[in-house]
């Protein structure tokens, strides 16, 4: 009851917030709030923003609809929320990549992340896991490293994208445990899982839902997180550093909304309220625990100095790859 109570309070709030704003902007008093992601339709932070959208419609009176705009490393979408108006009416959910690596690793980019965005909520984190094929002849981390060690001519490690935290997480890992594990990049988690199960691949790492089916089937197992903690999502599997595998702290995969620069303190905070509810609902967090994501809720003061700390922390390693992305 008291939640509902919560929810509804934060949705009054933010209705009127909007219009107010709305008005004083001259746009239409019934233009439509656009959550924008920089995903195709259909991954997990596509259901995440539609079933967002859902609960944002009920609780505001209004419509609410998800734009998808791919491309560019989420670029086009970051651009088309950096030149929306500053009326509440635009919302960007993004992962931590635009905020936290690109600005490492781009040499340009068409948006300033400190200044053109204004963090709303830190809405989910997503927690990553290293896998390998039941059949291997290792169940952890840790004796993946000594088996490596004693097989050099087999260190490919798979995920779905160069230039992210877990292409950075393992260079690091081998400067601390003396290997040269090689990234190789998937057009996607299922063909990386494919390759793991067929032998090709001796291990991947990806979001925990990625794998998750397959781990129940008992042809996937995990052999560790990376990060400081375990995940709630599978927590009988260690961290990385419980198994003495150094150099994978830093594991910023995390979803967050943002409003363009400028938009009014009134309005942030109204449209910060009704979403902190929602991901804080626990039917919504159960719907997504089935994704991979563990939903927070956390102010955006928090997903400031989240993507500060995180930024400087993966800077060092950053440099010394001489990793550089291009579009």
């Amino acid at each position: 009851m008291l939640q509902s109570s919560i929810v509804k309070i934060a949705a009054l709030a933010c209705a009127a917030a909007l219009a107010c704003t709305t008005a004083s902007a001259q746009a239409p008093s019934n233009a439509p709030v656009k959550i924008i992601i920089g995903f195709s339709a259909g991954g997990a932070l596509d259901s995440m923003a539609r079933a967002m959208s859902e609960k944002l419609r009920t609780d505001l009176g209004r419509t609410v609809i998800v734009d998808n705009k791919p491309g560019a490393s989420t670029q086009i979408a970051l651009g088309a929320v950096k030149r929306a108006p500053a009326d509440g009416n635009t919302i960007l959910i993004s992962p931590a990549s635009p905020f936290v690596l690109q600005p490492l690793t781009y040499d340009k980019l068409p948006f300033d992340p400190d200044k053109d965005f204004i963090p709303v909520a830190h809405l989910a984190d997503t927690p990553l896991v290293a896998t390998t094929a039941t059949g291997s002849p290792f169940s952890s981390m840790r004796e993946y490293v000594d088996w490596v060690k004693k097989n050099p001519n087999d260190t490919g490690v798979g995920m779905v994208t160069l230039g992210g935290v877990l292409h950075f997480g393992l260079l690091q890992l081998n400067q601390e445990m003396g290997l040269d594990l090689t990234p190789i990049a998937y057009k996607g988690a299922p063909p990386m899982l494919t390759d793991e199960i067929g032998g090709a691949l001796p291990v991947g790492m990806d979001i925990v839902a990625s794998a998750s089916e397959l781990v129940k089937a008992g042809k996937i197992k995990y052999l560790g997180v990376p990060g400081m903690e375990r995940t709630q999502l599978a927590p009988e599997v260690p961290t990385f550093i419980e198994q003495g595998v150094k150099g994978f702290e830093i594991a910023p995969a995390w979803f967050a909304a943002f409003v363009p620069a400028g938009t009014p303190a009134n309005v942030v905070s109204a449209l910060a309220k009704a979403m902190t509810a929602i991901v804080q609902d626990p039917e919504f967090s159960a719907k997504m625990a089935q994704l991979g994501m563990v939903t927070t809720g956390r102010p955006g003061s928090d997903v400031t100095e989240l993507i500060a700390t995180q930024r400087e922390a993966l800077r060092p390693i950053v440099e010394k790859s001489g990793f550089r992305a291009t579009q």
